[in-house]
């Protein structure tokens, strides 16, 4: 299908403006598979990160750093630790000038993301200001297993206290993957997703019936049981200790913008119907084998097929999706263990509403990200980006987010008529890269020992290739605009 851009969108974004969809604002969405529920054997970790605009987002391949003795990391509030001698590779998905939405993935496939969990503490314990956006940057540095990032955000928390209300960083490695709780001030907790389920999270704790004597299933700040029953929030003669029930803000927990989302995505992978409520699962064993498109399902849902499907827009569902107009970004980290990192860690990225976007799989092995995944690092005002989302559509290379978001705004204008179309091109795109990675990795993986920079270009050139072909999708989506308008 061809459109003319010209007019769709301006309508739109003024009323979208003024109105304000911000209910989307802190909707991020995370999945973890374990190693045992995927088609391929990877831990695979999926997120919608969503943040009302006006933002943008940059993607680096940030190299190893080394640091002298003596030297300090320092924290946004104030407080320093000292600097490890080096620190690791990694993929970085920044939101310049947010403290909450970076994700990391480093060369030992840790990968680290986040959903806002607003906690009922209102009497935290706080040192040298807390510790918030460097919380996860320090994981993504210096931690080579995801137990070991566990380790080292319940340290730096305990010695400084979160910053936050609440909120949950999902920390995976191609073993195992983990959901860390965090509560404003020194307390938390953390359990292992089992290695034959699938976890989902949506904006609040999911944990719930915790045994603190299994470590290798759950791990936490001393006194997290005794301080919650000193404040009244759980009842030790009334059952087990559920973390969620004890410390989520009540209201957060019960919301159906949160709850609604996790029931949608286990409904995918669910091998019977489950009911919408907020006491479900921590996580479920899926009907089958998990793969990369399962996940995309996910991440583009909107309550399709369900009672919470709306006629028109799904965007102006007045129940948060999965996928809304706020999800600026989405990913799925495919943790391969089982061969070279270069080549086994996959971070395949979708800019803007994934609904509208193309998952791009960039290689760990790549030497950077293409030029356009690099725009400047700082936040947008709302008039720019207004002016970027707003203007004749142009696929410009040089600009892969404003390019992404320019046409979701367009087609989102009117959604019924025009998305289908280029969803069923990009979905065909995404299979046409799927089906010649098994090649790529084959030849990647014969000449790995021999010729590292062929290995770096090979698979750099893979990437920008499925780039460009998603920019000549969108420009084929949308005709030309016509002069003098």
């Amino acid at each position: 299908m061809r459109i003319s851009s010209a007019n769709t969108s301006l309508l739109f974004l003024i009323l979208i403006f003024i109105s304000g969809y911000c209910y989307a604002g802190e909707g991020c969405f995370t999945i973890v598979v374990g190693r045992d529920a995927s088609v391929d054997g990877s831990v695979i970790m999926a997120h919608n990160e969503d943040d009302s605009p006006p933002q943008v987002v940059n993607h680096y391949k940030v190299p190893r750093q080394k640091y002298e003795d003596g030297e300090t990391f320092k924290l946004l509030a104030g407080g320093e630790i000292p600097q490890i001698p080096s620190t690791l590779s990694y993929i970085w998905s920044e939101m310049p000038g947010l403290r909450f939405s970076d994700s990391f993935l480093n060369e030992a496939g840790v990968c680290v993301t986040s959903d806002n969990c607003p906690s009922r503490e209102d009497n935290p314990e706080i040192t040298d200001g807390g510790i918030t956006k460097m919380l996860r940057h320090l994981i993504a540095q210096r931690a080579s297993t995801a137990l070991m990032g566990v380790k080292l955000a319940g340290e730096l928390v305990e010695q400084f206290g979160y910053g936050a209300s609440g909120r949950t960083y999902i920390i995976s490695d191609p073993n195992e993957g983990w959901l860390f709780a965090v509560v404003r001030g020194k307390h938390w907790l953390a359990a292992r997703v089992p290695d034959d389920h699938a976890a989902m999270i949506a904006n609040t704790y999911t944990i719930h019936n915790v045994d603190l004597s299994d470590t290798l299933n759950y791990r936490a700040s001393a006194g997290i049981i005794e301080y919650a029953v000193e404040r009244g929030w759980h009842d030790p003669d009334a059952g087990d200790f559920d973390f969620a029930a004890a410390y989520a803000n009540p209201e957060v927990a019960v919301s159906g913008s949160n709850y609604y989302r996790q029931w949608a995505g286990l409904n995918h992978l669910s091998a019977s119907p489950m009911e919408a409520s907020p006491q479900l699962p921590f996580s479920i064993v899926p009907k089958k084998k998990v793969g990369i498109h399962d996940l995309m399902a996910i991440l583009r849902d909107h309550y399709e097929g369900t009672e919470l499907e709306v006629n028109g827009n799904p965007h102006e569902n007045p129940i948060s999706t999965i996928c809304g107009r706020a999800t600026q970004t989405s990913f799925i980290a495919q943790l391969r263990g089982d061969m070279p990192e270069d080549i086994g860690l996959v971070y395949r990225v979708s800019l803007g509403p994934p609904c509208g976007s193309v998952y791009i799989p960039f290689y760990f092995g790549i030497s950077a990200f293409p030029e356009g995944y690099v725009w400047k690092s700082k936040q947008p005002s709302a008039d720019l980006f207004r002016e970027k989302v707003n203007a004749p559509f142009k696929a410009d290379k040089s600009a892969a987010f404003w390019t992404f978001s320019n046409f979701f705004y367009k087609m989102d204008a009117n959604y019924k008529e025009e998305m289908s179309s280029a969803q069923v091109a990009f979905k065909r795109l995404e299979r046409e890269a799927a089906a010649v990675q098994d090649s790529i990795e084959s030849i990647a993986l014969e000449m790995i020992a021999s010729d590292q920079d062929g290995v770096e270009k090979l698979l750099s050139d893979f990437s920008k290739d499925v780039y460009l072909k998603a920019l000549q999708v969108m420009e084929e989506e949308i005709a030309p605009e016509e002069e003098n308008q």
